[in-house]
């Protein structure tokens, strides 16, 4: 399959801010372009359309893109959400991959910090999610404002994993953002 960068899919889901793409095991996914992917997932139908269409790296470089795979979002999620798929592919194509890549390292490496930092073992989705539907600024924006106030202020851990996540929420709330998968 072509391409390195294991973090976004040929379909335009942010994998590095997956849940199973922050998990250790054997259920780890490593990404659409990362080791071992088609053994996770060894029927994916856009890497067969992809090879079918000149092996384009992201399907928004093919000239076939938007095609009736793109006409609309799926209703439910897996384990990433699919809302910001079709609005982070526009943002690749118009700004370019380089651009869109920085953006999205950044937003995986506050998720990594979010997880390091605040996760009490069961916040892990929530912060994927957070990562994957709110704009980078409003992200490092809410994280840096709860960070100064945890530096002032002496906090148990599990205070500061519920004022991060109120802060999130409050921040997502004011967007009129939601923080839920879709199921089915």
């Amino acid at each position: 399959m072509p391409g390195t960068y294991a973090e976004f899919s040929l379909c335009g889901l942010n994998c590095g801010l997956c849940p199973r793409y922050h998990t250790n095991g054997p259920s780890r996914c490593p990404g659409c372009r990362g080791p071992r992917f088609g053994e996770v997932h060894p029927t994916c139908p856009i890497i067969r359309c992809s090879e079918h269409h000149g092996n384009v790296e992201y399907c928004h470089q093919c000239i076939s893109y938007p095609c009736e795979r793109y006409r609309e979002t799926p209703a439910t999620d897996s384990f990433i959400t699919y809302v910001p798929r079709l609005a982070d592919q526009r943002r690749a194509l118009e700004f370019g991959m380089d651009t869109y890549r920085q953006e999205l390292d950044e937003k995986i490496g506050i998720l990594k910090h979010l997880l390091a930092m605040y996760d009490d073992g069961r916040r892990k989705g929530f912060y994927c999610l957070a990562a994957n539907l709110l704009d980078l600024q409003s992200l490092r924006g809410t994280v840096e404002r709860v960070e100064r106030i945890v530096a002032q202020t002496p906090m148990e851990r599990k205070e500061c994993v519920r004022l991060m996540v109120s802060t999130i929420e409050e921040t997502a709330g004011k967007r009129n953002v939601s923080l839920r998968l879709r199921g089915k």
